[in-house]
């Protein structure tokens, strides 16, 4: 981790210049980052042998997100000593293990052709902000950072999802702070309790219908332990919320809403993989990526009401 921060921190400089030119130019919006259904309903070992073929061989290669040959994979679980005939079996190929090929070339492709594009700069991330608050009437107060003096500033991400929020439910409530954690009850009686607070709720904290996390970090200089430990928190969730489906048939959809090119892409695109990963074993409905969120988010708070 040390080394990958120095690696991060030493281009971060060097990005400036790229960060400017991004802001400003005119950037063609991508289709939107839903789960692609090839890919849904599969079981957890499937998922397992993803997590263990991209920590043994690595999520990334410079600017490119790896995708590997059935063989790499192969190889990669003899080298823990495990069974490799439900991938590959009389030197052919079974149906697993090209599950396993199709989806890791399509991460691949998703993270370069749909992720990538949207992920936005501080600069880029105001200009939106100012672009929607033009256009639309809120009533919600501007939320900021929790740093200090010349760091503090809009979170802009937020206030677009907040602003968002309120036109798209026309007035209907929700909550845009929550200060306790999501309770779920049953005849009166609390059903389940989350382990953390998330970032909204709608329309309340109590028996929300939907829930969503976000995570911007504009102006970040490297990639800590802060920014991973968000990803894995959203993580929890999920799990509290599929078991909570799962055990009492009670369906609370969650979403995650992340940004900052910098963290996410020049040092974060493992996080980035593990995101998808997250969403795609049934964690998180959906995920919005950077100005993905100014065309996406209205049509999913719509479909709440």
């Amino acid at each position: 981790r040390g080394l990958h921060t120095a690696t991060c921190l030493l281009t971060s400089e060097a990005l400036a210049n790229r960060i400017v030119t991004n802001s400003n130019r005119a950037v063609t919006l991508t289709t939107n980052m839903k789960p692609n259904s090839k890919f849904i309903g599969l079981d957890r070992t499937f998922w397992s042998q993803v997590r263990l073929v991209s920590m043994s061989l690595g999520y990334s290669r410079e600017d490119e997100i790896k995708l590997y040959s059935i063989e790499e994979i192969v190889n990669c679980l003899a080298s823990h000593e495990l069974n490799t005939d439900h991938l590959l079996n009389d030197g052919k190929i079974t149906k697993e293990g090209q599950s396993l090929v199709d989806y890791f070339a399509y991460r691949s492709k998703a993270l370069k052709t749909e992720i990538q594009p949207n992920l936005m700069d501080r600069a880029a991330a105001k200009i939106e902000y100012e672009k929607l608050i033009k256009k639309v009437k809120f009533t919600l107060p501007t939320t900021f950072n929790k740093q200090k003096g010349d760091k503090r500033h809009i979170a802009y991400l937020t206030a677009i999802v907040n602003v968002l929020t309120e036109k798209a439910l026309g007035g209907a409530h929700f909550d845009h702070n929550p200060r306790k954690c999501v309770v779920v009850t049953s005849k009166n009686h609390p059903l389940r309790t989350l382990s953390r607070r998330v970032d909204g709720t709608y329309p309340k904290t109590t028996n929300p219908k939907a829930l969503w996390e976000i995570k911007e970090y504009y102006g970040t200089t490297t990639f800590g332990s802060r920014v991973a430990d968000g990803v894995y928190e959203t993580l929890l969730d999920g799990y509290e919320l599929d078991e909570l489906r799962q055990k009492e048939n009670i369906d609370i959809k969650h979403y995650l809403i992340v940004d900052d090119y910098f963290t996410w892409w020049k040092c974060g695109k493992s996080y980035l993989c593990k995101i998808v990963d997250m969403m795609h074993e049934g964690f998180v409905d959906e995920v919005l990526f950077g100005r993905e969120v100014v065309t996406r988010w209205p049509e999913i708070v719509k479909s709440w009401k």
